[in-house]
């Protein structure tokens, strides 16, 4: 399976009583698909999944399979912290039709690469899925260490690796060391370019969620060959891209995407929302993008 194009992280939109939004998911998704993304990512860390029930992880799921269109890549996050609950996540976005799953390692609980290792084979043995793996130590707590992917590099259901870690290096490492066996997917959105241009052909992106036009253009950009005019891209890009990974990453991406006139409410507790002087100071960010 060949991961390319830009693939949102899908936000989940919520309504003043704090139920999934539906009617403005849809508005969202058409959005995006007229920018020109190439897939759909639900239930990532900004889609808020750890906030939700498994009925509503279903739902969702299912909206944006029935959403989809023959051609457009699915991949469903069924992240959890305990690997009964992955495979029972996993199991569920199998079972709407999600065949590629985007799992990190399980949040809090800190595992041990051995530990990580076992928890990858054992879902890979319970549910017929592809697996893209997703670096970000920051949030996770915990690695996926050159170890773990040299394990899984001669296996052909994990495809991919998310990285989230920030570190260039890494990125070029990995997709070095893996060619023609473990994708390198961008994941580290103010360095987006450097990952197109050493060899990322996806970007799973949560900020495509409110600037969906302009990352899409950047990645046909670099496609087509103008590295210069794709350089400026990313320099218009990059203020808004860093504001959002210096934190409230999710709260912010849901306040862009109302200033690109696509209300998805607020988030669910504990994240809190936005103050005056972080709103300005992203909306100022934002305005180039806007005018995109």
């Amino acid at each position: 399976m060949k991961l390319s194009g830009v693939m949102p992280a899908l936000v989940t939109p919520f309504d003043a009583h704090g139920r999934i939004d539906f009617q403005a998911f849809e508005k969202l998704l058409v959005h995006l698909r007229e920018a020109g993304v190439t897939g759909w990512v639900p239930n990532g860390s900004t889609g808020e999944y750890f906030s939700q029930s498994m009925e509503e992880r279903r739902d969702v799921l299912q909206f944006v399979k029935d959403f989809a269109k023959p051609g457009e890549i699915l991949i469903a996050g069924t992240n959890a912290p305990a690997t009964r609950e992955v495979i029972e996540q996993t199991a569920m976005a199998k079972e709407i039709g999600y065949d590629t799953v985007l799992l990190a390692p399980p949040f809090y609980t800190r595992p041990t690469q051995k530990e990580l290792i076992k928890h990858y084979e054992t879902v890979l043995a319970a549910v017929d899925v592809n697996l893209v793996l997703y670096s970000y130590p920051a949030k996770d707590g915990s690695d996926i260490s050159f170890e773990l992917m040299d394990h899984f590099a001669d296996n052909p259901r994990v495809i991919g690796i998310k990285e989230s870690s920030g570190v260039l290096q890494r990125a070029i490492d990995i997709a070095s060391r893996y060619e023609g066996k473990i994708q390198l997917v961008s994941g580290s959105d103010d360095i987006a370019l450097d990952f197109m241009f050493w060899g990322a052909d996806s970007w799973i992106c949560g900020p495509s969620n409110c600037m969906a036009k302009a990352c899409c253009d950047l990645d046909r950009t670099y496609r087509s060959g103008g590295l210069g005019k794709a350089r400026e891209m990313m320099k218009t890009l990059y203020r808004a891209m860093n504001i959002l990974e210096s934190g409230k990453f999710v709260q912010k991406i849901k306040y862009g995407c109302e200033l690109q006139g696509l209300p998805v409410g607020e988030c669910r507790a504990p994240l809190g929302p936005l103050t005056d002087e972080e709103k300005a100071q992203f909306r100022t960010a934002m305005e180039p993008i806007l005018n995109w």
